[in-house]
This record gives structure tokens, sequence and C-alpha cells, in this order.
């Protein structure tokens, strides 16, 4: 499952978490940060938390992709980019740690 994030608007940090919000359909009370928003993702692949809307396909990987070049936006927004991979990446660790596969990757545009 491909859920494409609207990169090339993100200016901002309220425009990252506007994306990943109306994207993964976050709840009201997203607190609107990177701990909030590791919260909201490590429940996407537990629907019944309500922590988002997204409905990943039983035991797969829900794929991350930018609408524009991983490398444009990052040139644009450095702190904002680094932030989204190492927090993806936390998510995917807890989910390790406790013993489940991985429930998000994220697809570079050269490997589309």
């Amino acid at each position: 499952m491909d859920v494409t994030i609207p990169a090339s608007k993100i200016q901002s940090w309220d425009d990252f978490h506007d994306a990943f919000s109306e994207a993964f359909g976050f709840p009201g009370f997203y607190g609107r940060n990177m701990n909030a928003w590791i919260d909201c993702m490590s429940c996407v692949d537990d629907p019944s938390q309500g922590m988002t809307t997204i409905k990943p396909p039983k035991r797969g990987v829900i794929w991350i992709k930018f609408d524009e070049p991983d490398s444009t936006f990052r040139e644009r927004c450095p702190e904002i980019y680094e932030a989204f991979t190492e927090c993806l990446s936390f998510v995917n660790r807890r989910s390790e740690e406790a013993g489940l596969p991985p429930a998000l990757g994220f697809k570079h545009w050269a490997n589309r």
C-alpha cells in the first residue's frame, strides 16, 4: 500500500503535520509534534487504536512516498526531512522490538 505525501507543499513544520495528518487520518487531538507523530505512526498497523484511518493490508507494509524527489524536500527543509527519517526508523525499531515486522517503508524517488 502506498501513501503519497505532498512534500512539494511542505515549507514548515505546520505544513508537515498538516500533510501527514491528512494523508493518514490522524485524530483531532493529534499533538502536531514528532512525539505525537511517532505515537500515531506506531499504531498504523492497528486501526482499532483510533490513531489513523489508514487500513493497511494484512501483514503488509505501508510505503510512504513523496510527490517530488526526496532530495528536493531534503534541500528545502533539511531539519524536517532529517526528523522524518529518524522518526520513521524509530517507529520501525519499536515494531521490531515488539517482535513485529516493520509496518512502514519509504520509497525514495529513484526507487519507483
